[in-house]
């Protein structure tokens, strides 16, 4: 492995930031894509990839990769942080004037970072890559991903652009207004929306994964989703707080139907099932109040332990490449 140094002299014009987790199988596939594509474009460049603590061949890999491409950086973390923590290390470590997010997996295509460059080029802060085609994804994904972006826009008081991932191109500024922010539970479609700035777009088809398993199940996208809409959405709580009300009132009421018709009636009418349910009912609400509190408790917790996002292992920059930019 080349040997390691801290930093480079001339910073690039493009920074393209790859978070990494089990992704050997697929690496020479995405090299032989990608450099092309870059060195077409004609401005110096950069590859930071960022292992995310695998347990496959892919840090062995990217080390010899590295020798047939200097541009490349490779940041290594001490284990498996996430994506969203590796994503944000790569953006802390990324030199470029313009960074681009870039997934390993070849679903987005790199034959696009061009027409991001031009867009760019013509004043654009952030220029996003939009799915116009996602047929080479399952029906259920595509439902699923429906659904999040529309209950996310419909909640949070900052949408996020429909059918956009990380795929896109941001100016140096708007990569230095996010390197900034200080939350650490990090949902990075929502801060890269967050921060706004002069947008363009550029549509694309979404291809099928080039090689290797996807690492996200249902699961994980759950629980992603979650993390989405309690990151940058109070309106769950408050939406709970009118639940509440509404039941204490339908309560009351009830109350005062049963205290008439014994009034007026004379006797009680037997309803021991419809008391069970009733009261399963609002234990349930109360259950699933105490979770929706619990997230975003959970949240507040974990700002408040002030731990980093990512522990660095050590970063490797090519020998060549630095010679090359003290040269120039």
């Amino acid at each position: 492995m080349p040997e390691e140094i801290n930093e480079a002299k001339d910073p690039p014009v493009l920074s393209l930031v790859i978070p990494m987790f089990n992704e050997e199988d697929g690496l020479d596939i995405l090299f032989d894509r990608l450099c092309p594509v870059l060195d077409g474009i004609g401005e110096p460049y950069e590859i930071v990839c960022v292992d995310d603590g695998s347990r496959d061949g892919t840090l062995a890999a990217l080390a010899k990769i590295q020798d047939r491409v200097p541009q490349l950086v490779i940041a290594e973390l001490s284990r498996n942080f996430g994506k969203e923590s590796a994503l944000s290390a790569g953006l802390d470590i990324a030199r470029g004037q313009a960074v681009i997010p870039f997934d390993a997996d070849l679903q987005d295509p790199p034959e696009l970072i061009p027409d991001l460059v031009a867009k760019w080029r013509d004043g654009f802060d952030v220029v996003l890559a939009r799915r116009s085609d996602r047929r080479a994804e399952g029906a259920l994904k595509r439902f699923t991903a429906w659904a999040f972006y529309r209950t996310h826009n419909v909640l949070a008081e900052h949408p996020i652009p429909n059918n956009v991932g990380d795929f896109r191109l941001m100016d140096r500024r708007v990569v230095d207004v996010l390197t900034r922010l200080p939350e650490r539970r990090r949902f990075m479609k929502g801060l890269f929306a967050w921060v706004g700035f002069k947008t363009a777009i550029v549509d694309f088809e979404r291809a099928p994964r080039a090689a290797g398993d996807t690492k996200w199940n249902y699961w994980k996208l759950w629980n992603f989703a979650l993390e989405g809409i309690t990151s940058f959405s109070s309106l769950p709580l408050r939406f709970w707080s009118y639940i509440g009300a509404a039941v204490a009132a339908i309560s009351f009421l009830y109350a005062a139907f049963i205290v008439l018709f014994t009034l007026f009636a004379g006797i009680d009418v037997p309803g021991y099932a419809s008391l069970l349910v009733i009261v399963l009912f609002l234990g349930g609400l109360q259950l699933l109040s105490l979770g929706l509190l619990g997230e975003y408790v959970g949240r507040i917790y974990a700002e408040v332990k002030g731990r980093p996002l990512y522990v660095l292992r050590r970063v490797h920059r090519s020998v060549d490449a630095e010679n090359r930019s003290s040269d120039a």
